[in-house]
């Protein structure tokens, strides 16, 4: 029976750097997300690893059913959905300016007889 299998998303954090991968004759593709091969082909692709010769980093390739697969792409667009949903932002009602009364006038200005703190004169204090 056949396997399904991709690269695993890009994801520099988890260790994930592969863009593509050729075995087989066969160039996979990480952009073009799952391809249909044989249960060999599926056997070998299971063990390698983000770096070669290195048995530290992650796993590059997903190898599953197609249920599995199914499954995988669900969780993935959920956690893409919850992500959107928390970046977007917070939202507020603005204030009814009708409520705060008449416009200003010129009373509500500051005094322009005070000096501001940078027109305030510099030097030591004693």
């Amino acid at each position: 029976m056949a396997k399904l299998i991709r690269l695993r998303p890009l994801d520099a954090k988890k260790g994930h750097v592969i863009h593509r991968y050729t075995a087989f004759s066969t160039t996979f593709e990480e952009h073009k997300g799952w391809y249909r091969v044989s249960d060999d082909v599926a056997a070998y692709l299971a063990t390698v690893n983000q770096v070669p010769n290195d048995e530290d980093t992650p796993l590059a390739f997903d190898v599953c059913t197609k249920e599995e697969a199914e499954r995988i792409e669900l969780a993935e667009k959920k956690r893409a959905e919850e992500r959107a949903r928390a970046a977007e932002p917070n939202v507020a009602a603005p204030r009814d300016a009708t409520a705060i009364g008449s416009d200003l006038t010129t009373a509500d200005l500051r005094d322009p007889g005070r000096r501001s703190r940078a027109a305030a004169p510099t030097g030591r204090r004693s």
